[in-house]
């Protein structure tokens, strides 16, 4: 007799009703998808402070891997790990948070540009090899070296979350600064490298 009462209990509709629930954890994913979206689009001199820790964490040792150049020659990225410090930036033509962080781009390798490589990787989103090279035709970036990153091997190794992306390599290719977005602190991240 008991188990037909829990099973009577068990099977009467709850008065609080977990559908509603159960919607707004599909829809979960989504949200923080958007909210995630719109706080990148959003720039301040606070949240690049906070962003440090996007992506690789601090001490990580990057994985080198190969990619290509702009005229589909592969390069490997192991000369960038662990030589001398390196500042790696995931860019594309379309990013505006890229072509915001340029001038602190262009500062930091007019500064730093004899002892860190500067290493700028062209992500193959929503871009192509000839587009790029028409952008650094009109518009030549801050960098040593402009890679193209068709298969995402570069996002995957370097866990990249969007463009405007930095990942700064100490000498013994551990990750000492990564950041997102037009405010970063460049100068403070590659002095902490460079010393």
């Amino acid at each position: 007799m008991r188990s037909r009462q829990r099973t009577a209990i068990s099977n009467k509709p709850s008065a609080v009703s977990r559908q509603p629930s159960a919607i707004s954890w599909r829809l979960a994913p989504a949200l923080v998808a958007a909210l995630a979206i719109a706080a990148a689009a959003l720039p301040s001199a606070s949240r690049a402070q906070e962003e440090e820790q996007v992506g690789l964490a601090r001490g990580t040792a990057v994985r080198p891997v190969t990619i290509e150049d702009l005229d589909g020659k592969p390069v490997d990225l192991s000369p960038y790990v662990g030589r001398r410090p390196a500042l790696f930036e995931f860019w594309a033509t379309w990013c505006t948070n890229c072509a915001a962080l340029e001038p602190r781009m262009r500062a930091a390798f007019q500064r730093h540009g004899s002892q860190v490589d500067f290493v700028v990787v062209a992500v193959g989103v929503n871009q192509t090899k000839a587009s790029v090279k028409r952008h650094l035709g009109r518009h030549a970036l801050p960098a040593g070296r402009v890679l193209w990153d068709s298969n995402g091997n570069a996002v995957r190794a370097f866990d990249t979350p969007a463009t405007s992306y930095i990942v700064i390599l100490d000498r013994q290719g551990k990750v000492a600064y990564t950041g997102i977005g037009p405010d970063q602190d460049l100068e403070a991240a590659l002095a902490r490298v460079t010393r």
